[in-house]
């Protein structure tokens, strides 16, 4: 009896030693290209921080780079009459419905940058009238929500 407990007490320690291995060497289901180590996220500079108001025309899924999992974004028609891409993040982290629709007028803060020779602007916050907001990353650092553990996600969206 002895000999089953040892081993059933190994068994149960090299799977919470493994497993949490295994998980964190591929990125989550429908988040591939979408990392906060990886090529698109690197393109969000803090430096590029800027603020674009306007209303929303379309919402669109887009695939930023080639072999990216799809995400959500918004074609905005700022406060000069032009047309403005923005991107919100993955679509398995967003969801189906982000609370924003066709005719929204909206506040966003994010960063530009160039991707595929045409200039997108990535969210960080999306505010509609005094009640809806989406915070999708980090302001002061870019981190995106989509990569944060549960406790940070929790800890950021109490703080909303």
């Amino acid at each position: 009896m002895a000999i089953r407990s040892s081993v059933l007490f190994m068994v149960i320690a090299l799977t919470m030693f493994l497993v949490p291995t295994f998980l964190s060497a591929a990125p989550a289901e429908g988040l591939k290209g979408w990392e906060e180590e990886g090529q698109y996220n690197s393109l969000y500079h803090v430096s590029e921080l800027d603020r674009l108001k306007g209303d929303i025309k379309k919402m669109i899924e887009i695939v930023p780079m080639e072999g990216m999992d799809p995400g959500i974004g918004l074609i905005l028609k700022d406060g000069d009459g032009d047309k403005v891409t923005v991107h919100l993040g993955p679509k398995a982290f967003l969801g189906k419905n982000v609370g924003l629709k066709r005719g929204d007028r909206v506040k966003i803060r994010g960063a530009w940058a160039e991707i595929n020779g045409e200039d997108v602007f990535m969210a960080s916050k999306i505010k509609k009238g005094d009640y809806f907001s989406l915070k999708v990353r980090l302001t002061k650092n870019g981190k995106p929500f989509w990569s944060m553990s549960p406790e940070e996600l929790a800890k950021e969206r109490a703080a909303e």
